[in-house]
């Protein structure tokens, strides 16, 4: 059994430097921004992992930063590991995406009540996160699948197995949109696969829906 880093998102500031879901990026270099490939506007930043913190110690990139197209207008494709509309940014490493040098751009989000308003409107999020290290036990044979919000590990793909491509993946991260605090869109209940290489240079990022 493989070990992976259950996720527990913390009512807290993250600490520059560390694992975190929202805000601005730390930059690691120099600002890698990826772009959507159809609007040519900056992908919304979903989060930061520090490699090390999560048993990728050995790597050459130290950071991984994962993005994925969110704008006002629908955008087809941010499911596709290689459609233009997702990115998981290396550093330092030579990332194969369109990027600009933004320090800032769009970020995570919630929805919240605000007053006089009679709808739900965003309010930005940023938020530490506590990781708990865990030996994997998947039943794969189980009616109810158990999709954890997880650091490395095994995937439990709610559509059937769908790597980035034929070569070696390990899995980078697993978000589950229905049980996060913040808002992302991976479809009808959907599930977020990021992937790193087995040579820790290139990783990529789908997602997979109901």
């Amino acid at each position: 059994m493989n070990n992976f880093y259950e996720i527990e998102f913390l009512n807290s500031k993250p600490k520059k430097g560390k694992t975190k879901f929202g805000g601005q990026p730390d930059w690691l270099t120099k600002p890698e921004w990826p772009i959507s490939k159809e609007t040519g506007n900056p992908m919304r930043f979903i989060c930061q992992i520090q490699l090390s913190e999560v048993g990728y110690e050995e790597n050459n990139p130290k950071f991984a930063y994962l993005f994925m197209t969110d704008e006002d207008e629908y955008v087809d494709g941010t499911w596709e590991a290689d459609g233009g509309e997702n990115a998981i940014i290396l550093q330092p490493g030579e990332n194969q995406v369109k990027t600009e040098k933004l320090e800032k751009g769009p970020s995570l989000y919630k929805m919240v009540k605000k007053l006089f308003k009679k709808r739900l409107v965003p309010q930005d999020f940023e938020c530490a996160v506590k990781l708990t290290q865990k030996k994997e036990d998947i039943d794969y044979e189980s009616d109810e699948l158990d999709i954890r919000n997880k650091f490395n590990g095994e995937p439990v793909f709610i559509q059937g197995d769908e790597y980035p491509s034929n070569d070696k993946w390990n899995l980078l991260i697993q978000l589950d949109a229905t049980n996060v605090p913040f808002y992302v869109n991976f479809g009808d209940a959907g599930v977020g696969y990021g992937f790193i290489n087995e040579t820790k240079d290139r990783a990529k990022f789908i997602w997979q829906c109901m």
